[in-house]
């Protein structure tokens, strides 16, 4: 019985994760990028709704890392990316609260390569 090998490395075919990055993502991130823009400094991305496979902004702002912070979700792991104020440099993080869903806490680790 043959085996199905997903390592790209291997020959195989590379299986994609099911996750869908909206547009509205990368030019949120695109702006906070921007050195001209002084409006946006940070972004949080999770998943829309109820869906499973598409991610979107749900929160989007100037104010640093403490405003980042706040705005955090409870209930959905989270992605984002903040412009520092004092040096200038981009840190992202994967945020997956404590009262997550188990399967909603596994796939949030798993997708924070697709937003970089």
């Amino acid at each position: 019985m043959p085996t199905l090998f997903t390592d790209s490395r291997s020959g195989g075919v590379k299986k994609s994760s099911g996750v869908n990055v909206l547009p509205i993502v990368s030019e949120t991130w695109a702006q906070i990028r921007d050195d001209k823009n002084t409006e946006v400094d940070y972004l949080i991305a999770s998943f829309d709704g109820s869906s499973k496979t598409d991610i979107t902004v749900v929160a989007s702002g100037s104010g640093g890392v403490e405003a980042c912070a706040a705005a955090l979700l409870d209930d959905k792991p989270c992605y984002g990316g903040v412009r520092l104020r004092r040096n200038g440099r981009f840190v992202t993080f994967v945020y997956v609260p404590y009262g997550c869903p188990p399967l909603q806490r596994g796939r949030g680790k798993n997708t924070c390569e697709l937003l970089h």
